[in-house]
């Protein structure tokens, strides 16, 4: 089996798995991206343990844990303040090489993943209520995200011959760039004009194209770059023809978070 079929083949099984948490939303979703936290953050310490600062495993599971329960967790700051303060003193006085790198790539690992996570919980069940709303407005990212990744792929195979970002990764291109806008608006459309629960109107929607189109293909230079510079072509090999759960969702961990930030601001 090709590449291709085994991507696609992949894709059809998944997304349906994927949407039907969404559906059930509460805490079955919540379940699922604690798994994709917890899995994220796994991939990425594997790539930073062989140069000697992966980051403080315990500290970062328990993260995941509290940041992706934080809106139902009464007092959570000082359990954020806590394990902060569990962190530095292992580190510090652990007698570790590279205790600051490993301070760092931990802050990383067991904050900034979760959080960027939670914003999924957050379009699901938080910002429009845990309803059809959310479900719809988080579906409709989800769908942006996987169009605006197949068009780039297939426009830039198609029509590619100017390099995106030819350091970091190769083979990307601005006409696949620019392709990734239509799927984006194709994604959007699904659910604008077949579901009534979404809450938009076209003024507030039609900018998400371009939140989505621009700052998901940042998310997966993001990861390309971080990957490059560490020898590493996939995250792991959890998935066939698709790499690891950093590789598929390093668009999503960056989109998410940017329309969250709009949809909040607005």
């Amino acid at each position: 089996m090709s590449e291709l079929k085994k991507r696609i083949f992949f894709a059809l099984i998944a997304a349906p798995v994927f949407v039907a948490f969404l559906w059930f939303g509460g805490l079955a979703f919540k379940i699922l991206i604690l798994l994709l936290t917890i899995a994220t953050q796994t991939e990425i310490a594997r790539m930073l343990k062989p140069d000697g600062f992966g980051p403080n495993a315990l500290v970062m599971y328990l993260s995941a844990v509290w940041i992706i329960w934080l809106p139902e967790i009464q007092y959570a700051h000082l359990y954020g303040f806590g394990l902060l303060l569990l962190l530095y003193l292992i580190e510090v006085t652990g007698g570790q090489k590279n205790d600051f790198r490993r301070l760092f790539s931990t802050v990383y690992c067991a904050v900034c993943v979760p959080a960027i996570y939670l914003t999924l919980v957050l379009l699901r069940s938080v910002l429009f209520g845990d309803n059809m709303a959310g479900f719809a407005v988080t579906l409709a990212v989800m769908l942006m995200v996987w169009g605006n990744d197949v068009f780039a792929f297939f426009g830039g195979t198609t029509f590619g011959k100017n390099l995106l970002a030819p350091a970091i990764s190769p083979k990307k291109t601005w006409e696949g760039f620019y392709s990734g806008f239509i799927g984006s608006a194709a994604g959007l459309a699904i659910v604008y004009f077949s579901m009534e629960a979404f809450p938009l109107n076209l003024t507030l929607a039609a900018p998400l194209i371009l939140v989505v189109g621009i700052f998901g293909p940042v998310g997966d230079l993001t990861a390309s770059k971080l990957k490059r510079s560490f020898g590493v072509k996939d995250s792991s090999s959890i998935f066939p023809g698709h790499g690891g759960v950093y590789d598929r969702f390093d668009a999503v961990m960056v989109a998410a978070p940017a329309v969250y930030v709009y949809l909040y601001i607005d």
